[in-house]
């Protein structure tokens, strides 16, 4: 059977069929979607809105979520809540207790939180599986949980139903880099290297099995997908952007210094000593200004760092989602060393606003940047990057022509790839393509019926 895995380096060609026709039905299952939230959370409220506005759509959430999603309620989008908040609540307080109450271990909370949300898919099956197998639904959509080893429970019911069964992005699991062995340990994260015993678990084989569709995040999640389910692979980036939102509309004509900014938050993974460290001569030249956004353990070391470095660096601390788009409006260059990360959506929201991304060559966000619209520097050991990152900014401070021609770009190659929008229409693209809708399932079964074609096998799955 010819593999229908896309080529990892097309990330935003995910094809499909055009959306002419009566609105799909759509039940989103999003058990993190908040729009006040941050990283999964944001992603899964944004994706389940955009789909609103092109499908009709029932998102499922849990209890938590409800109150902000309330407070900007949604025409068409219609909004029910589960409440799991013992199993949730219980896999962050382990995770919690078995990292000392310091950190959140993101690996660790996701293993153990694997166990416990079949009984969020399990109310939700409860609750719709009349109307899934009435066939009320064109199809049933997992948004979040992201993460590869969550199995579920809906994949299989649905596939009994006749109704097509999305999930994803799914993205996650990068490897900590071989470079920096001392992460891993100060985000806690002890699972890591017990991350492949996930397909131990049967239900990571049924899940995949039973999905008409797996939509991946990342490069690195289509390497990670078995082979034998390439046939069901898409690639479509976890990230997208409100455009409209985050514009360079009110930016300044670019003249030095420049400023750079870095968002997210201040914990080891996001190196931003090796920021600090590269900016110091620029900063103390007045080449440039730097202003770390967010929180974090981090915060006292970096402000000592920047001491003894005799440079100023401004620590505003956390920013609302809100108030992000006029901080990044006034950058010139959005400086992000992180050295592991699986998306890196606020590398979308700087290009949108205008500031030329500097990220590191590992994990999501070098996939995110264009040719001729930001600078991906090695990824190698601190004196490799600390130089990479002080070149790239040597290199935009002396051009300042180059920078505005970059900033350009990156904020046209988001607008064209990037937005909620398009994401949504790819989304009802590949919908069609997997034959939602009532008449296409009843013409492809009755059709099979006829012809005695049974569901082609798998082989080498478990």
């Amino acid at each position: 059977m010819e593999s229908r895995l896309l080529d990892p380096s097309k990330l935003h060609e995910v094809p499909g069929v055009p959306t002419n026709g009566p609105r799909l039905r759509v039940l989103v299952v999003a058990e993190a979607a908040n729009p006040q939230g941050t990283s999964v959370s944001l992603i899964g409220w944004q994706f389940a809105k955009a789909l609103s506005e092109v499908a009709d759509v029932r998102l499922v959430t849990e209890k938590r979520n409800i109150g902000a999603i309330k407070a900007v309620p949604v025409q068409g989008l219609a909004v029910t809540d589960i409440n799991n908040r013992f199993g949730q609540g219980l896999a962050y307080w382990v995770t919690r207790l078995l990292n000392g109450n310091k950190s959140l271990g993101w690996t660790t909370y996701t293993a153990l939180y694997a166990l416990t949300y079949p009984l969020f898919e399990r109310k939700v099956w409860g609750m719709f599986k009349d109307e899934i197998r009435r066939g009320q639904f064109d199809v049933v959509h997992r948004i979040t949980p992201n993460s590869p080893v969550t199995t579920s429970f809906l994949a299989g019911r649905c596939r009994e139903a006749g109704v097509p069964f999305i999930m994803g992005p799914i993205n996650g699991g990068v490897p900590w880099p071989k470079e920096y062995p001392h992460l891993a340990k100060a985000e806690r994260d002890w699972l890591a290297p017990l991350r492949k015993l996930a397909r131990l678990n049967p239900g990571y084989w049924s899940t995949r099995r039973a999905a008409s569709a797996i939509l991946l995040g990342s490069r690195y999640a289509a390497q990670d997908l078995p082979a034998c389910f390439h046939e069901k692979g898409m690639i479509l980036s976890e990230n997208a952007v409100d455009a409209d939102a985050f514009t360079p509309e009110k930016r300044q004509e670019a003249k030095l210094p420049l400023r750079a900014v870095f968002v997210g938050r201040l914990v080891p993974l996001k190196g931003l000593d090796i920021l600090i460290e590269a900016a110091a001569p620029l900063i103390e030249q007045g080449n440039l200004q730097l202003q770390i956004i967010g929180a974090g353990p981090e915060k006292e070391r970096l402000v000592k760092l920047a001491s003894t470095l005799s440079v100023h660096v401004d620590f505003p601390g956390w920013v609302s989602q809100a108030d992000l788009p006029a901080y990044l409006a006034k950058a010139h260059l959005f400086s992000f060393p992180s050295l592991r990360e699986f998306g890196g959506g606020v590398v979308l929201e700087a290009m949108a606003s205008g500031a030329v991304p500097i990220v590191v060559n590992y994990g999501g966000p070098p996939e995110l940047v264009p040719l001729g619209g930001g600078i991906v520097i090695p990824m190698g050991p601190k004196k490799v990057v600390v130089s990479g990152m002080r070149n790239a900014i040597e290199q935009l401070c002396s051009s300042l022509p180059t920078l505005q021609a970059m900033s350009r770009v990156a904020r046209q190659h988001v607008v064209a790839n990037y937005t909620w929008k398009a994401k949504a229409l790819q989304a009802v693209q590949l919908y069609n393509r997997v034959g939602c809708g009532a008449a296409a399932r009843s013409a492809s079964g009755a059709k099979q019926k006829e012809q005695g074609v049974e569901e082609p096998a798998l082989e080498g799955c478990m």
